[in-house]
């Protein structure tokens, strides 16, 4: 073999290897590298330790974790105090979140960010921006209006393809929030790149509900949330979360 070919074809063994290690990585694991890199794990697989309900003391009964996963497991008639958003107990300004969802069909949920925990504010997306969990096929109206697919800034800001995949199958969303500068990402693709803040952003806001929610992204810096979906679809288990990671920047 040539010197030329036969480096080509190390180079993609050393690719493939990479991809084989990606691969079978247990889940709610780091590499040494994501470790080196300064990811922290948000979600153990084990507990919801770090994790509460919004303006509770602990997690709402409908929260457990289930084979290494949060798991949400509701019926439409439940108390709210049982499926508030979950709520990181710790705050974060600059950062890089990955995490990987999975949902039965009709889901309505969402990963927010930049949330300020206050009785003041009644809910999590009263002060923080939402990118958004709705499934692909089902969930009326959300899955049908743009400002409210899978991977969309909630009723600010639509990606152009719906890359989610169909109920059941596992999808990754990665949030990078930097100084204002933020990128979301779904499944690989970027779906949405924008400022915070600025006159644009100002505007998007002014012309929907947000503008009454005089709290909503003002602040830079807050928590990280999991929306405990709202009454749609069947009774039963919602969504499941594993794998969420944060590295500050």
């Amino acid at each position: 073999m040539k010197p030329q070919l036969w480096s080509i074809a190390f180079a993609g063994c050393l690719l493939l290897a990479g991809a084989a290690q990606v691969l079978s990585q247990p889940p709610n694991t780091l590499t040494p590298q994501q470790q080196k890199d300064g990811w922290k794990l948000l979600f153990d697989g084990q507990d919801l330790k770090g994790w509460h309900s919004y303006l509770q003391a602990g997690a709402g009964k409908d929260w457990s974790v289930v084979d290494g996963a949060i798991q949400l497991k509701k019926t439409n008639l439940d108390p709210h105090e049982d499926y508030a958003d979950l709520v990181t107990d710790g705050e974060y300004a600059n950062f890089d979140l990955k995490l990987q969802w999975m949902a039965n069909p009709c889901i309505d949920s969402g990963v927010m960010f930049y949330v300020h925990e206050s009785p003041e504010y009644h809910n999590t997306y009263n002060t923080g921006v939402e990118m958004q969990i709705a499934d692909l096929a089902c969930t009326v109206p959300d899955s049908r209006v743009l400002y409210e697919r899978s991977g969309d800034i909630f009723d600010l800001i639509s990606d152009n393809v719906e890359w989610v995949k169909p109920a059941g199958q596992w999808n990754q969303f990665e949030i990078i929030a930097d100084k204002g500068h933020l990128q979301l990402f779904q499944n690989g693709h970027q779906v949405i790149e924008t400022r915070l803040w600025d006159d644009n952003w100002n505007k998007l806001v002014a012309a929907t509900k947000f503008a009454r929610m005089p709290g909503f992204a003002k602040y830079h810096s807050g928590h990280i949330s999991l929306q405990g979906t709202e009454p749609k679809g069947d009774p039963g288990v919602k969504i499941w979360f594993r794998n969420i990671m944060i590295k500050p920047l």
